[in-house]
């Protein structure tokens, strides 16, 4: 269940590219040049999202309208911040993309480390049932052996 859910935000990431590119192919739509910085900011908040909702997914607390309004109020308000920076002189574009840089690396170790300890949380569960499974049949082995040495 938890690995379905975890799929979702990549599915509604990859659907809106998906949309996006045929809509900017077929009415032949762009994007000025001076907007690309603004753009930039909001794909790698739209992008810290999807990873966050990915983890949150993969901790068992992912919810679709809090990763649905997040999504879309963190990509406006990224792109808002960085236009509002330009007009002031300040380039609030560079900070986002450290901060948000920062955040997906984060999200990225945390997903890492999530797997890598549920495999070894594994390996350690077959090494002691291995373990059950040896000392089960050393037992065996023993009782044969008292049992046959009064002969």
């Amino acid at each position: 269940m938890q690995a379905r859910r975890a799929v979702f935000p990549l599915l509604g990431l990859t659907a809106g590219g998906v949309l996006g590119n045929l809509a900017f192919a077929q009415f032949h739509w762009h994007i000025p040049a001076e907007y690309a910085p603004y753009l930039s900011v909001a794909a790698l908040a739209a992008l810290d999202t999807v990873f966050g909702g990915i983890r949150a997914g993969m901790e068992g607390r992912f919810e679709n309208d809090i990763f649905a309004s997040g999504f879309v109020l963190n990509t406006l308000l990224a792109a808002l911040l960085a236009w509002a920076g330009d007009h002031m002189g300040i380039n609030l574009a560079l900070v986002a993309v450290l901060v948000l840089g920062q955040r997906i690396f984060n999200n990225l170790s945390l997903m890492r480390r999530f797997y890598l300890n549920k495999l070894a949380l594994k390996r350690k569960k077959q090494q002691e049932e291995q373990a059950q499974i040896n000392a089960q049949t050393t037992g065996s082995l023993a009782q044969k052996t008292e049992m046959g040495s009064g002969i």
